[in-house]
């Protein structure tokens, strides 16, 4: 299409804004990434502790669930297979979510703590 000047480039300039979007997009998250003031290993710590914490108390959990299941038996272990009621695997599951949700939100709390006071010691 050609106006009274010459060629239109108006697909040309919709490219060249589109690039220059882009790069913009990328200088602003290579600045997000720069003044993060957390390290690699930070991130580590925050992350992993409160997975760990959670899968711990959950396994701690169960062992103490079945436990007590067991002495409730009579000392007799449930034979493989044989399932609890339904009143007993829905407590189960929900006290176990929330005990498990509960550790790992105070260990978060705790890494997030422990990781600031690396900071201010910086």
């Amino acid at each position: 299409m050609t106006n009274a000047i010459g060629p239109s480039n108006d697909g040309a300039d919709a490219i060249v804004e589109r690039f220059h979007a882009i790069d913009d997009k990328v200088r602003d998250m290579t600045s997000a990434v720069k003044s993060d003031p957390d390290s690699l290993t930070d991130k580590v710590i925050k992350w992993v502790l409160p997975s760990l914490a959670g899968y711990l108390a959950g396994k701690i959990f169960q062992s103490v669930w079945d436990n007590a299941q067991t002495r409730r038996n009579g000392g007799l272990e449930p034979e493989e297979g044989q399932q609890q009621g339904a009143i007993a695997s829905l407590a189960f599951a929900v006290l176990s979510a929330a005990l498990t949700t509960l550790v790992s939100g105070v260990i978060d709390r705790g890494s997030q703590a422990f990781v600031d006071r690396r900071h201010q010691r910086r």
